[in-house]
């Protein structure tokens, strides 16, 4: 039993780690994926790599072609747009559930988080981690914290078109002074303001996929069907 305890744990860790892989681009969209290759960076047998790409494939993060390999799934700007439909209405509906006293030690939290937002020299990653705890705390200051985990588990392609946003803005100040300006209009109880601005603020991804797409379309799926070719891909130089 425990053997078959340790086995669960390990799989469970690779496919969190192949995932995350996935999602911070370092497994760039449409990347070649090798199982010997991953099992001997991860420092484990090809097992668990199998079993964690089916389930990343299972997610749509992945794409699993019979005698040709399996490969990073180039970003899809449908499921892009599916994500962001889910991930506005569950946002936007919390600001409307705001009570009117709002949790003080929650919002201390939020203005430690914006202060921190600004703060130079934060690297993609460390932003993205402010940018996720500042949504959650909006979600938990309207009593819905919980809702995160199901919005997290359906935005990876989105998670991955953001990501590819940040590399092409200079500097994240952009979506700081974004998150700022929907604070000040929770704070100010102004629902009406918070959900125009919130509604602006997650849209944008979509100005940023149109951007990105001229400048490196072989990052996004033009038909899911197509069968990829086995070469390097470069996410952004």
């Amino acid at each position: 039993m425990p053997q078959s305890n340790g086995r669960r744990t390990t799989r469970r860790d690779i496919y969190r780690k192949l995932r995350q892989m996935v999602l911070t681009l370092e497994l760039a969209p449409g990347a070649a994926l090798s199982e010997n290759e991953l099992a001997a960076s991860l420092g484990v047998s090809r097992t668990p790599v199998r079993e964690s790409l089916i389930l990343l494939a299972q997610e749509g993060l992945v794409q699993v072609f019979p005698k040709i390999g399996s490969f990073v799934s180039r970003v899809d700007p449908a499921q892009v747009a599916d994500a962001q439909f889910l991930r506005e209405a569950v946002e936007l509906a919390s600001l409307e559930d705001l009570p009117e006293r709002l949790d003080t030690d929650i919002v201390a939290e939020l203005r430690d988080n914006l202060e921190r937002q600004r703060a130079g020299g934060l690297g993609l990653e460390e932003f993205f981690a402010l940018d996720e705890e500042f949504h959650q705390g909006l979600l938990r200051l309207s009593g819905h914290g919980n809702a995160w985990t199901t919005v997290a588990a359906a935005k990876g392609h989105l998670d991955r078109a953001r990501r590819l946003g940040l590399h092409g803005h200079e500097s994240p100040a952009v979506f700081a002074d974004q998150h700022l300006e929907i604070f000040a209009a929770v704070a100010d109880g102004d629902v009406p303001l918070a959900r125009a601005r919130m509604r602006g603020h997650l849209r944008a991804v979509f100005n940023d996929i149109e951007r990105i797409r001229a400048h490196a379309p072989e990052l996004f799926a033009a038909d899911p069907s197509t069968v990829p070719v086995r070469r390097s891909v470069v996410v952004w130089e």
